[in-house]
């Protein structure tokens, strides 16, 4: 059972307080909103990466079925906008890889006069791409806006938060009563989250805290004894070890193992991109159905977040406000240690950084 966590009224959170803050900053990846937009994203995402020119086609085409438009920066306005009503500190945007970049927001937060803010990045869990990576593209936008430009301090890790939880399964359930009466008792609920380097995943607490965020939520969802955790959408050549089993793979694996039904819930992400809408979607999902399963697919955190935003907000600004974390592994950090989350073969942080991003 999750603990009743009652919600914040509007306008619930302190306007800065004794903690100085005085805006919000959301955080994301970013995606083209139309077909002449993908392949300069794709460039973007990649840039530090020796990915074949045939793999980034192969890639684009999985946009072009749906007009070149990720779902992301939609599923981003809507949350802007529930933020934007619900927070007493105005709230901008800024994404890792498109249009608005973080450059352009740090610099209209500067205008406006922002001098610290809190960062929200739309990623659950410590890792190199869903942590530092962030913290680095801020210290690199700050570099480039020069002086005056705004400290940036992280939101701490959501993963095991009654907000974050709460919402993945209240989905889990809803998938499951989409399913045949007869089958539901027994469906086995599998957890997805983004495939990531073995070397990577070492040095970070991703892992344990997606397969915490799993607990969680097959407990919450009464599935605990039919629960796994599958790894989706690797991206990286075949020759260094990803984390695995890959979903289809897993899938495959509860058909021949006489599984009848299957939901699955995509953990990793706080809303759809791509790789939801269609690794899962358009490709695992049709691929497991051939297979004979029933197969569900539960839906993304989505806009619960700003619930989320606003609680973890709350907590920052306003002295002695509790920190709510589900299960054994307690809150997580309010300031990411200096060498968590390296990336293999990169430095620690952006030089001279400083302390204006933690």
């Amino acid at each position: 059972m999750l603990r009743a966590v009652p919600p914040l009224r509007k306008n619930a959170v302190v306007t800065g307080g004794g903690c100085g803050y005085d805006a919000v900053l959301l955080v994301s990846f970013g995606g083209p909103e139309g077909p002449e937009e993908v392949m300069s994203f794709l460039r973007r995402v990649t840039a530090q990466r020796p990915i074949p020119a045939g793999r980034l086609a192969e890639v684009a085409a999985h946009y072009g079925h749906f007009g070149g438009v990720s779902p992301i920066n939609a599923e981003n306005r809507a949350l802007l906008a529930l933020l934007r009503d619900r927070l007493d500190l105005p709230v901008y945007w800024g994404n890792r890889n498109s249009p608005p970049f973080l450059l352009d927001a740090l610099r209209e937060m500067r205008a406006d006069g922002v001098r610290r803010a809190l960062g929200y990045v739309t990623s659950g869990y410590g890792s190199y791409p869903g942590c530092r990576q962030y913290r680095e593209d801020i210290a690199a936008a700050q570099q480039a806006l020069g002086a005056g430009a705004p400290e940036v301090h992280k939101l701490r890790a959501f993963y095991n938060h009654p907000l974050f939880v709460r919402p993945l399964a209240s989905a889990v359930d809803a998938a499951l009563s989409r399913l045949p009466a007869e089958f539901r008792r027994d469906a086995h609920l599998l957890c997805t989250a983004h495939s990531i380097p073995l070397e990577m995943a070492r040095t970070s607490p991703y892992v344990p805290q997606v397969r915490e965020t799993a607990r969680l939520v097959a407990a919450a969802t009464r599935r605990e004894q039919r629960l796994s955790v599958a790894w989706q959408s690797r991206s990286g050549p075949s020759t260094a070890p990803w984390l695995e089993p890959d979903v289809s793979d897993a899938l495959d694996a509860l058909a021949a193992a006489g599984t009848r039904a299957v939901v699955v819930a995509p953990i990793g992400f706080v809303a759809d991109h791509m790789e939801v809408v269609y690794d899962l979607d358009m490709v695992a999902l049709p691929q497991a159905r051939r297979r004979g399963l029933l197969v569900e697919r539960a839906a993304t955190a989505g806009a619960a977040q700003a619930d989320l935003v606003a609680a973890l907000t709350d907590e920052r600004t306003r002295p002695g406000a509790p920190k709510p974390a589900l299960g054994v592994r307690g809150p997580a950090h309010d300031g990411c240690p200096v060498g968590c989350c390296p990336a293999p073969g990169r430095p620690i942080s952006v030089p001279g950084a400083g302390p204006a991003v933690r």
